[in-house]
């Protein structure tokens, strides 16, 4: 039986304002389970592949399907909805609203997406005590370390438990004993079955946590290896 890809690029192209293209004929393929680290040096069109996937931006010519949605046709109002559903982001720098309090953050997705506020809580409180900052959650963003707001920043990434879980230098801000932390933490999302796509510079967090390396150069595909299982 052949296996649906969860993500799906075809011959996609991102241009912009007339410039060499950030991304150029890119084609691939990410099935569920899969965690794959996106490699290659600044310009090389890993942030935009990530923007293209997650509905943020949209390619000059070819299809973005992700979970049986093509990203690529969708409105402004469609995006939102579209990630709300599917897509769980992971920043750099967290993004995280720092006149809300750690619990208020992780149970905005749900409030937005229009889950009981019953539910959101105990999905919230579930998540935090999962990721090992429940003690934190009547505090605000401001107080916490880097790797405990990243901690944080996951817990609201999964809070609607989405198809695909999108990460753009996740350990970029932190320290090495956070980084480090945050890295087990994704090894052990995907150990659980969470499907994966990291934008990284972190060859130790690609060497732990992928299955798969792709590697991008010029807006193409120079190589797409798979991994050995740890």
């Amino acid at each position: 039986m052949m296996t649906v890809p969860l993500v799906e690029l075809r011959e996609v192209s991102r241009r912009y304002d007339g410039g060499p293209p950030a991304l150029d004929g890119v084609s691939l393929t990410i099935t569920a389970g899969e965690a794959v680290a996106i490699l290659g040096p600044s310009g090389s069109g890993k942030s935009t592949l990530l923007n293209l996937v997650a509905g943020l931006d949209r390619p000059s010519s070819g299809a973005v399907t992700v979970d049986g949605v093509r990203v690529d046709e969708l409105g402004e109002a469609g995006s939102a909805r579209y990630r709300r559903a599917k897509i769980g982001m992971v920043f750099q720098f967290f993004n995280l609203l720092d006149d809300l309090t750690v619990a208020d953050n992780v149970v905005l997705p749900a409030q937005l997406a229009g889950m009981a506020r019953g539910n959101a809580q105990r999905r919230a409180t579930e998540l935090l005590g999962a990721l090992g900052v429940d003690r934190h959650a009547g505090a605000y963003p401001g107080r916490l370390s880097g790797g405990e707001r990243q901690r944080v920043a996951v817990a609201r990434a999964l809070m609607n438990r989405p198809s695909l879980l999108l990460a753009d230098e996740p350990t970029g801000a932190l320290d090495t004993a956070s980084g480090e932390d945050v890295q087990q933490l994704l090894k052990d999302l995907h150990a659980d079955g969470q499907t994966i796509v990291m934008v990284t510079h972190d060859l130790a967090l690609a060497e732990s946590c992928a299955t798969r390396t792709v590697q991008l150069v010029d807006g193409r595909v120079a190589a797409d290896t798979l991994e050995r299982v740890r």
